[in-house]
């Protein structure tokens, strides 16, 4: 069955009620504590709610708890959620004192607003909520950050305080089990405790720098990547990262997305701009000869790195930066070979995701914004290509209304990882723009020029996001194929370095990685760090293991195996990593 987003279960409802009635009881708890604070907004969110305060010192998570003391006050005296209606000129007399309520007030095109009061506190809201404080019965405050008014780093810093709600105490207790399991898996914690990347200040913030072992895991994936799209009909392709900027203002990229664009540099009297997207760089090449329908698709890819300007608010390790890689590729098709296509791609997308062990996925289909290129039609047409193209695969989607880009409805696949957050992966877009901007045609069966349907897509999404996403469903303990280091030779004393080495160099000749680690130190105290490395296995070997060419093999979980040749050892690692294993029990 086919949901459309916006037509929740009664059940998603009621929550979304329960969490802005939450909110608006932190909001009344926080003027309670700062009588002067001024409000911005707090809405509910995915299992959770905020709200933004322009308070007169900064807050802290030792604040948290006097907070939740008094919204339980509020809680416990069970007072009622009132609505009523106001003219916008009241509503102006009653938040005079609040700044950003007063904006927001500015902006409603009706005569009349909503407002809802519980005990003294007043909010500008459309609600609804809960009938009454009481109802609200498991809460908890999580954290604190700051964040611009209106998402604009132009305007005031506001405080965050997020906070959770639901209905009982054991759904409320569950939820805080995975949020505790999430942040022992943080990518950001992992990337610095497994020495895979860093992002330096003095560099710039959300410029991503790979270390050796990160490196290591990005390769092996671009590697497959690579392979397993030049099987699948692919070109790999490489574009500059700059352009001139009359590129860009061709493509519309300068009129819609200015605000996400580095400022032009000047070369040779020329302005030009880092890329923000690899497509163009695609279009060129595929312009540089005449191509007949017969020759159609053409299928180009590139690992390609492009930049954005995100707001420094908003950054957020590798799943928002600044400087990133895309797995993009651009098809360049007739419009009736269109549907074949998306399907293809969903197909890749789908061997991706599994590949790797996201089985937990959401799929949205996105329709057309108010603010679009192309005729409507085309949009239908379109979007109707790409409903069928889920329907031949069986795939249950939703309907993401408005969402889509300004040049074409899309596809996007959200993976779900092991703690159930959702990361956007896989996205698949049909362009109507740019064919018509660059006049990329194709030579059809009757001899005339004809408009390429264009699909833009990714299957992972950014190497970056991708990253986090992969750290964090496996907490930094990669599948064997994955792993940076995986396997860790540990000599129990110096004269056991000679049979190490040989091991370490028959495994380096069939290309699993190896190494040897030769301190003078303790097995014990070797054994410990490599299960904090989480390397998947590790070779003990001492005089019993040298008379006898056998390993002692332990697992980074802890499970010690029983001794087994050293040959057959290599043969069931070599098998792990050729079989890509990705649930093997380490």
């Amino acid at each position: 069955m086919v949901l459309n987003k916006g037509q929740l279960t009664e059940e998603d409802i009621k929550l979304e009620i329960l969490r802005h009635s939450a909110a608006h009881v932190m909001a009344e708890a926080v003027q309670s504590i700062f009588p002067d604070t001024k409000f911005g907004i707090g809405p509910a969110i995915e299992s959770g709610f905020y709200y933004d305060f322009d308070l007169p010192r900064s807050l802290t998570s030792d604040d948290l708890p006097l907070i939740e003391a008094k919204m339980s006050e509020i809680i416990a005296s069970d007072v009622p959620f009132v609505r009523q209606e106001v003219t916008k000129e009241e509503a102006q007399q009653l938040f005079a004192a609040q700044p950003y309520k007063l904006e927001l007030i500015d902006e409603i095109p009706d005569e009349k607003v909503s407002l809802y009061q519980q005990g003294l506190f007043v909010d500008l809201c459309r609600g609804p909520h809960v009938s009454s404080t009481g109802e609200i019965k498991a809460f908890k405050l999580i954290s604190v950050a700051g964040a611009y008014w209106r998402g604009d780093e132009h305007r005031p810093m506001l405080q965050r305080i997020y906070g959770v709600a639901f209905e009982t105490r054991e759904a409320l207790a569950e939820h805080l089990k995975r949020l505790d399991e999430a942040a022992k898996s943080d990518h950001r914690k992992l990337g610095r405790e497994l020495d895979l990347f860093s992002i330096h200040e003095e560099a710039g913030p959300g410029l991503v720098h790979w270390h050796p072992k990160g490196a290591v895991v990005r390769r092996v994936i671009e590697d497959f990547w690579k392979d397993e799209h030049v099987k699948r009909g692919y070109d790999i392709i490489y574009t500059p990262h700059i352009a001139k900027l009359d590129l860009w203002k061709t493509s519309g990229h300068w009129e819609f997305y200015r605000d996400y664009l580095y400022s032009p540099m000047e070369v040779e009297g020329q302005k030009y701009i880092i890329k923000p997207m690899n497509c163009l760089g695609h279009i060129l090449i595929y312009k540089t000869g005449r191509h007949s329908y017969r020759e159609l698709p053409i299928r180009y890819a590139e690992l390609g790195t492009v930049y954005r300007y995100e707001r420094s608010g908003v950054l957020h390790g590798l799943s928002r930066v600044r400087g990133f890689t895309q797995d993009d590729a651009h098809i360049f098709c007739r419009f009736d070979q269109l549907e074949d296509e998306v399907v293809g791609v969903l197909d890749l997308a789908l061997f991706m995701a599994d590949t790797f062990g996201f089985s937990n996925y959401q799929v949205l289909l996105s329709t057309r914004p108010e603010k679009h290129a192309g005729a409507i039609q085309l949009w239908e047409e379109a979007t109707e290509t790409l409903r069928q193209a889920l329907a031949r695969l069986r795939l249950a989607y939703d309907i993401d209304p408005g969402e889509g880009v300004f040049y074409g409805p899309k596809i996007d696949i959200k993976f779900r990882d092991a703690v159930g957050r959702a990361w956007q992966g896989p996205t698949i877009q049909v362009d109507f723009n740019l064919p018509q901007r660059f006049n990329v045609t194709y030579i059809g069966e009757d001899g005339q020029e004809h408009l390429v349907a264009m699909v833009h897509r990714t299957v992972l999404g950014s190497m970056e996001r991708f990253l986090a996403s992969l750290i964090e469903h496996y907490g930094g303990a990669f599948p064997v194929w994955l792993a940076p280091l995986q396997v860790m030779v540990i000599p129990v004393a110096d004269r056991h370095l000679d049979y190490a080495h040989k091991l370490e160099a028959e495994l380096k000749s069939v290309g699993i990685r190896v190494k040897v680690d030769a301190r003078s130190e303790t097995v014990n105290l070797k054994i410990r760090q490599a299960q904090l490395d989480k390397i998947p296995y590790m070779l003990v070997v001492g005089d019993k293991e040298v008379a006898a060419s056998t390993v002692s093999i332990r697992l980074r979980s802890g499970k010690q195996l029983v001794s087994q040749s050293f040959d057959d050892f290599k043969a069931s690692v070599r098998t792990a990593i050729a079989d890509m294993v990705k649930n093997l029990k380490l």
